[in-house]
């Protein structure tokens, strides 16, 4: 009696464990990217590893490194004028091929698939000036309503797979055409005909790429023009494009870039068409690892002000969809995007973000917590430490709202970008050039301007002081947290502190722009507050370079002016200093 009790307890865990393992509710598809500055040396990172990727649960790479896929292609069977024998051209095109030949199969040795990120339209300048009577419309751009365009983007996807039989599948992206590494091409965007751009690309694509080569296309909807941000756009494209297993439609979580105060996007969910969401797990414009931002639980659970300022009717997270029918997978960016710095050294933050946005892919019913304590098992976080190194994980996201943006106040498309790669806009007003013309404001001079007329303009700067607190808990809880890694653990701690200081310049700086913009609508400034924080403001600056000559392991250092795109520098030689400074004469003359 008793042996088969026992026997039937055995059954029943091996059942109880069998059932466990086979209901995991794993992802389709779990990609991952490494979005390299165009333009800039690629990015040294660990997820550019295949062997990596495959450890950490993911089924494919997409590689973004801007020499596309169908750069690298000679386009022989089309018309041999284009980069003919023992040009230079061809030599580039030549060797571009090889590095992806050899990327390709990393990837498969690796055990993963291997998918190339590729704008479309990027075409050779030689093609483009042999038939631009043929392919550019009365504006000279290259357009899909012209027959002769769409017959060489058929010639062009058959190269590709004809030159790379092994390739996976292609990434598309529209709207954007990043020319930067590819200096024998040129290109712009193709959807000249709003939905109908998109429809007959797609219908291209699906014909020759999913079923013509049984390969796997990833249409991402980040488009300008709807696709991305209009339900009822993407739904007039998704109707019109017959379903195919190959054809999977790729969004952004939000409602726009990946900035707070931004929707959940609210296309997620439509048509009849898979779906994969991308997640940015080195946010660009909250810093790029170089101080604690943990946002995979906001993505996971619902960013706070989805039930606050912002309440989000229908979906708020990747809980709320992992059951839909369209739902198929996730795609992480766990390096990348926007342009230049700051630039780290370190990816621990990057680690966390991305490990548990595909962790939960490979298990959707675990709960963010559940993996969150796998990271930490995994990066032996010791025991006693475990809840410090959770609660500052958890504040990361709320200091950030209200450091950047804004957890009580609206916070208007047009202002995310002030602080934005690793730079810091103010509020100067523009100025009358020689030409008649003006320069651009600071970003946030509109905001200042809509905060003081409805009264709250102080209280917009008062949350900066609590985004300060809060980086002030997180330093304290930095350095409790211990573990086996002790670069990481020196990097827990000294992005925490950069973060704090980051912040403390952020407080100041705003708080002298407040009160200079007051003085300016009244006619009294009040010296002695705005001279205060001037002096803050200083020393915080002070502050923030001395921890990068002490700290190898610190990320480069934001800078006080204006993103603009103007590469190399991508910055205007106004911002946040400029306005800063204005006040400074005012209040040191005396007047």
């Amino acid at each position: 009696m008793k042996f088969s009790k026992s026997l039937s307890l055995i059954i029943a865990v091996i059942f109880f464990f069998c059932d466990a393992t086979f209901s995991q509710n794993r992802a389709d598809f779990i990609l991952d990217m490494v979005h390299n500055n165009p333009g800039e040396p690629l990015t040294k990172t660990v997820y550019n590893d295949p062997t990596y990727l495959e450890k950490q649960g993911f089924d494919g790479m997409v590689v973004n490194d801007f020499t596309f896929v169908h750069a690298a292609i000679t386009y022989d069977s089309f018309d041999k004028r284009i980069f003919p024998g023992g040009s230079v051209e061809r030599k580039w095109v030549l060797d571009a091929a090889k590095n992806i030949h050899q990327r390709i199969k990393e990837g498969h040795d690796a055990g993963i698939k291997v998918y190339y990120f590729t704008d479309i339209i990027v075409l050779p300048k030689k093609l483009v000036e042999l038939y631009r009577d043929e392919i550019c419309d009365e504006k000279g751009r290259i357009s899909f309503e012209r027959p002769k365009t769409i017959e060489i983007h058929r010639a062009m996807l058959n190269a590709i797979f004809e030159e790379f039989p092994d390739l996976d599948g292609l990434v598309i992206r529209t709207g954007e055409t990043y020319l930067n590494n590819v200096p024998y091409h040129t290109g712009n965007n193709p959807i000249t005909n709003a939905a109908q751009s998109h429809i007959k690309l797609l219908n291209l694509l699906k014909e020759v790429v999913c079923e013509k080569y049984n390969k796997k296309v990833f249409y991402r909807t980040w488009s300008f023009g709807g696709l991305h941000d209009n339900p009822d756009y993407y739904e007039e494209v998704a109707k019109n494009i017959e379903k195919h297993p190959n054809l999977i439609f790729s969004i952004k979580h939000t409602l726009g870039d990946y900035f707070r105060t931004f929707d959940f996007n609210p296309t997620i969910g439509l048509g009849q068409h898979p779906q994969i969401i991308e997640v940015q797990c080195q946010r660009e414009y909250e810093g790029k690892g170089a101080f604690p931002n943990y946002v995979a639980e906001s993505v996971i659970n619902g960013f706070e002000e989805y039930k606050t300022i912002k309440p989000q009717k229908g979906y708020q997270s990747l809980n709320d969809i992992k059951n839909l029918p369209q739902f198929k997978g996730v795609w992480t960016w766990s390096r990348g995007g926007g342009w230049v710095g700051p630039y780290i050294s370190n990816e621990f933050w990057i680690k966390l973000n991305t490990y548990v946005v595909s962790h939960w892919a490979q298990n959707t019913d675990l709960s963010e917590e559940e993996i969150f304590n796998a990271f930490m098992d995994e990066q032996k976080i010791k025991k006693s430490s475990r809840k410090a190194f959770r609660e500052l994980c958890l504040l990361s996201p709320k200091a950030v709202l209200r450091g950047y943006y804004s957890a009580k106040l609206p916070f208007e498309k047009a202002w995310v970008g002030w602080k934005r790669d690793e730079f810091l806009d103010g509020i100067y007003p523009s100025e009358k050039k020689e030409d008649g013309k003006f320069e651009q404001e600071g970003m946030l001079k509109s905001a200042f301007k809509k905060w003081y007329d409805e009264g709250n303009l102080m209280s917009a700067v008062e949350e900066k002081y609590q985004a300060l607190d809060l980086s002030k808990r997180m330093l304290k809880l930095s350095k409790k947290v211990k573990m086996e890694n002790k670069d990481d653990q020196n990097y827990i701690r000294v992005s925490s502190k950069y973060g704090f200081l980051l912040q403390e310049i952020v407080a100041e700086g705003w708080k002298v722009m407040a009160l200079g913009y007051i003085g300016d609508q009244t006619g009294k400034y009040d010296t002695q507050k705005i001279k205060k924080s001037i002096a803050k403001y200083d020393q915080a600056w002070k502050n923030y370079r001395l921890l990068k000559d002490e700290n190898p392991s610190s990320a480069t250092l934001y800078k006080p002016y204006a993103w603009r795109y103007n590469p190399p520098t991508y910055h205007d030689e106004k911002g946040m200093d400029s306005s800063v400074n204005k006040y400074r004469a005012i209040v040191n003359s005396g007047n």
